[in-house]
């Protein structure tokens, strides 16, 4: 998995790299700069972002946390490292929701109940976004070009191929046995012991909370809202740089963007795919490609400046926490 993440990595790297090459580095420049300082009202912005993810995660959380011992501030906080995380790092998306569970153990809560809800915040983040590409194929689809439908039937197709996956895992999870399989796999294959009750209290927490319908409908609306949110960093930079675009066409963008994040989720930080989406379907709404690498860098600058902030906001909670093993203030 480490040699894949490297890898596809490396792949990203040069992809992003061909297309600034590519592109009119001087237009773009000027493009950004444009901009000017209000460019850092998306940083402050995305807290939109992180907060609903965070009452989603909450709405999960109250069956094993009734005396709220991770507070809303402190899920929020938990939230912005994760995706710092999953951004930043080169941890193929995952381990951000590893950290998740960490962090939420210092506030007592059991890691199979950390775990389950996780779990299950990735499974409705699945289906979010699949039904967020369904708006952004279905907005692309309105698109008064004659070659849209002809140039994209394969993304679509894409797209659409990628539907079994959040429900196959649904299944899977609310079997209420994949863990324990997965336990009794691991200890044939590779001969390491791996606690039995541990897996069995993770499927039992799993399983719970997939029968939690009106939990598991809030927070997936919440999560969608979401995402929903990022479409209007894409208006308000286009805005900026003397391009406006209507906010149907940012939503059609920003889901695409989204989408195949998702689909690429072992690249770090996508590097290179957001930038192609941004490119591919721009073009459709009349961006030009220097513009809409600017727009990406403007998503790049979002996430260095905040996730930096969250990184050394966890590492200074870590040394801490190593120093004085108390529990970190919501």
């Amino acid at each position: 998995m480490k040699l894949a993440v490297y890898v596809a990595g490396l792949l990203g790297i040069v992809l992003f790299t061909t297309l600034v090459i590519r592109s009119d580095v001087p237009g773009m420049l000027q493009t950004a700069l444009q901009g000017g300082w209000q460019l850092l009202w998306v940083v402050p912005y995305r807290t939109v972002f992180f907060l609903l993810y965070a009452l989603g995660w909450r709405v999960l959380l109250r069956p094993y946390d009734s005396n709220r011992r991770a507070g809303m501030s402190y899920l929020l906080w938990v939230t912005t490292v994760r995706e710092a995380i999953d951004r930043l790092l080169p941890v193929a998306s995952v381990g951000g929701a590893v950290a998740g569970v960490r962090l939420l153990g210092w506030r007592g809560i059991p890691a199979s109940s950390a775990s389950a809800t996780v779990i299950i915040e990735i499974l409705l983040t699945l289906i979010a976004s699949w039904l967020f590409a369904v708006v952004g194929v279905a907005l692309l689809a309105n698109i008064q070009a004659a070659s849209a439908s002809a140039d994209y039937q394969q993304v679509i197709l894409a797209l659409l191929l990628s539907l079994p996956v959040p429900v196959i895992l649904a299944k899977l999870l609310g079997s209420g046995k994949l863990f324990s399989h997965i336990q009794k796999w691991v200890i044939r294959i590779a001969g390491i012991e791996v606690p039995a009750a541990a897996a069995s209290a993770l499927d039992q927490a799993l399983r719970s909370s997939l029968q939690r319908r009106c939990s598991l409908l809030s927070a997936g609306l919440l999560q969608f809202a979401a995402l929903v949110s990022g479409a209007v960093e894409i208006w308000f930079a286009l805005q900026l740089f003397a391009h406006p675009i209507s906010f149907a066409g940012a939503l059609l963008l920003e889901s695409m963007v989204q989408s195949f994040r998702n689909l690429a989720f072992i690249v770090p930080a996508s590097l290179g795919v957001q930038e192609t989406v941004l490119v591919v379907f721009g073009h459709a709404l009349g961006i030009g490609a220097e513009t809409a690498i600017a727009v990406s860098l403007v998503k790049r600058l979002r996430e260095v400046l905040y996730g930096v902030a969250s990184l050394a906001s966890w590492q200074w909670a870590e040394g801490r926490r190593l120093r004085t093993p108390v529990e970190t203030p919501s």
